[in-house]
């Protein structure tokens, strides 16, 4: 048997809505399953996504009405006409610009066309689905939940669910069944909209395991205060009387931004989660890990300390750190789930306490190579620092691409890359993937623009804005049977297909 230490992979990040295409959007059909054979033809066994919930401010993942709903602007329309919900003459795209998703065509254009499926799904009591979508609604709370708060969001003008009448603002035990009846239609729709998402990206998970193809997920530690999430569970959350926010979420000054970032999130009571068990956590992880083999936790400093801002503060910098739930949360997930397949985002502030955290949680953070360099050798990021049990990345969604972070970086930097990685012609993106997959940490991922060698303009997310991010697509000839060579070479290389070799 081969030892732990030989199992090293590699992968891609790249979320769903950058698939190429001719909807306007990434869709979880034949493209990702073209996707995944790429993949394995270049020999790489995992695929990085980012959330996959439905989108909310600036068509951010990370930002959402709904943590535990799929994404339906994901659902994959050939599909739906394959199984009668809507006619080949229905589905007529518009001419939508190859290598960016206009977020707001698609939604008017798909919008209407995923209510007319899910309408039909719902009155066709012979369709083969519609027994399995009756199962799926009846067996998942979350989803009524959700369906509900987005029925009655729009039922109100999509004002925030603080601002409904009191009795359904508090969630009054008489008001919601009447609520539900009158709104049964909407609610049922968006249930099925949820079960065909589900359906749908349950295949591709399938797809992808047959092809030694691990899929890793992505959990924000926070959700939106204008959300299904904090309306169906106030008192997990620091909420005050009016049920808005005392204080919120975000981070003090950092590497993106001088003034830190306000994100705005309600930040949770952990003393009342610790007292119920941790269930909502646990709910939330089972959920995750019912649609990814891995779930990597995004800003896994806040279960150390987290940065709490005034509500009514103009930005991050008059914020305090107070302390998280520590290692009680993961030790009530591991007496639940068992072990915990999770890679904890340990970026920004790093002290002492986070990596005990860390570390006592027997999870992997993360190595990212733009972060290496520009200094001297006792950098963390540098790949002689790296340990085996790491995550390495040249950059992250929230990263410029490679080649667009080294051509704005100063002349130290660059000339520390040359110098550090060796003086090559090979151009800089080429030149980190090389570190990373030569890296001692176990398991390493690539932002497929960087396979790519693409520039600023194929940044999918510049933090601390709010606009033109998330857009970024592949073309339809992006995925090249040479590109697929190239990276098996260097999977072969550098041990990275080892799973492939048992």
């Amino acid at each position: 048997m081969e030892s732990a230490r030989a199992l090293r992979s590699a992968g891609i990040l790249l979320h769903p809505t950058s698939l190429p295409g001719p909807n306007g959007i990434g869709e979880i059909g034949a493209q990702a399953r073209r996707f995944v054979d790429w993949l394995a033809a270049a020999r790489l066994t995992c695929w990085q996504v980012l959330p996959l919930v439905p989108p909310g401010a600036g068509d951010s993942p990370y930002a959402t009405p709904s943590a535990m709903s799929g994404n339906p602007w994901l659902i994959d329309m050939e599909d739906l006409v394959e199984e009668g919900l809507l006619q080949t003459d229905e589905v007529q795209p518009p001419a939508f610009a190859p290598g960016h998703a206009d977020f707001g065509a698609v939604y008017a254009w798909k919008g209407p066309l995923l209510a007319r499926a899910a309408q039909r799904l719902v009155e066709t009591p012979g369709h083969r689905l519609h027994a399995p979508w009756r199962t799926f609604a009846q067996t998942h709370g979350w989803a009524r939940d959700a369906a509900l708060f987005h029925a009655l969001r729009e039922q109100h003008g999509h004002a925030p669910w603080w601002q409904w009448p009191a009795a359904l603002r508090d969630r009054d035990p008489h008001a919601l069944p009447l609520a539900a009846a009158q709104l049964a239609e909407a609610v049922d729709r968006y249930i099925a909209l949820q079960f065909l998402f589900d359906a749908q990206w349950r295949g591709l998970r399938r797809y992808a395991a047959a092809r030694s193809v691990r899929l890793i997920g992505d959990l924000p530690i926070y959700v939106d205060a204008d959300s299904a999430d904090t309306w169906a569970n106030p008192k997990l959350f620091q909420l005050g009387a009016d049920c808005r926010p005392l204080a919120v979420a975000g981070v003090p000054p950092d590497y993106f931004s001088e003034t830190g970032q306000f994100w705005g999130n309600p930040l949770y009571d952990w003393q009342v989660m610790q007292d119920d068990g941790y269930r909502w956590w646990i709910a939330r992880i089972t959920r995750s890990l019912q649609q990814t083999d891995l779930v990597r936790i995004d800003h896994f400093r806040g279960f150390s300390a987290y940065w709490a801002i005034p509500a009514g503060a103009a930005d991050a910098r008059t914020g305090s750190w107070r302390p998280g739930p520590g290692l009680a949360l993961f030790q009530a997930l591991q007496r639940e789930l068992g072990s915990l397949p999770l890679i904890a985002e340990d970026l920004g502030v790093v002290d002492d306490a986070l990596l005990d955290l860390r570390e006592s949680a027997g999870l992997p953070g993360m190595k990212v190579l733009q972060f290496a360099f520009g200094g001297d050798a006792g950098n963390p990021f540098l790949p002689h620092d790296h340990t085996e049990r790491a995550v390495v990345y040249t950059g992250t969604h929230d990263n410029d691409t490679t080649a667009g972070w080294f051509a704005a970086s100063g002349d130290a930097v660059q000339a520390h890359v040359r110098s550090y990685l060796g003086d090559s012609s090979e151009d800089p993106a080429a030149l980190l993937l090389r570190a990373a997959f030569a890296s001692v940490c176990r398991t390493a991922i690539v932002p497929m623009q960087d396979v790519l060698g693409l520039g600023s303009e194929a940044r999918m997310n510049l933090p601390g804005t709010t606009q033109g991010n998330w857009s970024w697509r592949m073309t339809d000839d992006a995925l090249t049977a040479q590109n697929a060579e190239r990276m098996a070479r260097m999977s072969r290389l550098y041990g990275r297909d080892a799973a492939l070799r048992r």
